[in-house]
């Protein structure tokens, strides 16, 4: 229970103190949004703290991409125009103050690790949603094997970024990133609640092809560019000895988890006989979500504070119970153990973040959501 409630060492919580935010390049889109991002932070209260900007963004998007899974839970319903309207805007909202956060963390001289993390935590799932909410605006359910490549790549390749920042010690943006990716995901929405749907369904001419295949062309091409940078920086950037991470193991030792994984969901996908993902995508998605987030929180985590990734995790539980039930024949009904484990993982995922940044919060003696009078000794200077 204690480790439970107390997720870092003693060792891990003092090199936290030696962490230092590190990122290089920049993206197409940033140095003209960084004009409209300026023009907010100067409209945003100095009162306001951080962490609370990161959360109403998360909470925003969170809440209009859950309003279009509940009218569309099968991938294949269509949705009134206005909650694509809503999604689009919620994302943009999320994109929006998600990258003032860290400005007015140092224009209030309140920067710290815990921002740093509490920032990346929040990402981890909006990956999820995101992803999930631009194959129901396309209807991607009509074709589950493309629904299920598309939603689980977006979260490989976010574990990637962290991946080669675990490696490297820095956070490398390219020219096409996630900037890009959210305003191109916006058009989308917008596109759905103009022609609907049903828009993506038709044939483009002479080519044959659905419309719908145009955004999965994109992610397979974004995939490629993406992991063949990020596999070239955890293959060749290593820091530690012998090109070891800043951890000092191995660059292919975070595999195993993110392994772990997408492995469970490839199998309980394949194996299922009642079309578990075919019959109820979004939870299948959400569900993993969970998982994959936690995941990414400890790789997080583990480059923050130089330290190891341990495989045993209760993350795996909720995987787990779907694929001990499907290996029994489905022993217990398989819409019931998906919504055991949807619950289970969304606690683990809530019970070690809050742990998290309780502990951290509590070791450099600062409040989660609020600005303190005088930064303390602990908190650092960072930048975007």
């Amino acid at each position: 229970m204690g480790r439970l409630l107390q997720p870092l060492s003693e060792a891990q919580l003092q090199r936290l103190d030696e962490h230092r935010y590190r990122a290089e390049g920049r993206s197409l889109l940033e140095p003209p949004l960084q004009l409209y991002w300026a023009w907010l932070l100067g409209r945003t209260p100095a009162w306001l703290a951080p962490n609370a900007i990161t959360l109403l963004g998360l909470a925003t998007n969170l809440i209009t991409s859950l309003l279009l899974v509940w009218h569309c839970p099968g991938a294949r319903q269509q949705a009134p125009a206005y909650v694509y309207v809503l999604c689009g805007v919620g994302l943009f909202i999320y994109q929006s103050l998600d990258a003032i956060d860290g400005k007015q963390a140092r224009r209030t001289n309140s920067s710290s690790p815990l921002g740093e993390l509490f920032d990346h935590g929040c990402d981890s799932f909006s990956t999820v949603i995101v992803g999930l909410g631009t194959c129901l605006a396309v209807r991607l359910g009509t074709d589950t094997d493309l629904m299920f490549f598309c939603c689980f790549i977006g979260i490989f390749m976010f574990y990637c970024a962290h991946w080669q920042t675990y490696v490297s010690g820095s956070l490398r943006f390219g020219k096409v990133d996630v900037t890009e990716v959210q305003i191109c995901i916006i058009l989308i929405f917008f596109l759905s609640a103009i022609g609907g749907p049903t828009f993506w369904d038709y044939e483009i001419p002479v080519l044959g092809l659905r419309m719908k295949i145009l955004p999965v062309f994109g992610i397979v091409a974004g995939a490629i560019y993406s992991c063949t940078n990020y596999f070239q920086v955890i293959f060749t950037g290593g820091t530690g000895k012998n090109g070891s991470t800043i951890a000092g193991t191995s660059v292919l030792s975070p595999a195993l988890h993110i392994g772990l994984v997408l492995t469970m969901a490839i199998m309980i996908y394949k194996k299922s006989t009642t079309g578990l993902f075919e019959n109820h995508p979004c939870l299948y998605v959400l569900m993993f979500g969970c998982v994959a987030s936690k995941v990414t929180n400890k790789l997080v985590v583990a480059h923050m504070t130089r330290s190891k990734m341990k495989l045993q995790d209760t993350a795996f539980i909720g995987p787990g119970l779907l694929f001990l039930n499907q290996y029994f024949n489905s022993f217990i009904n398989e819409y019931f153990v998906l919504w055991a484990a949807m619950i289970f993982s969304l606690c683990d995922l809530l019970t070690y973040c809050t742990a998290v940044c309780i502990q951290i919060a509590a070791h450099l003696h600062i409040e989660v959501f609020r600005i303190p009078h005088q930064a303390p000794e602990q908190v650092h200077n960072h930048h975007d």
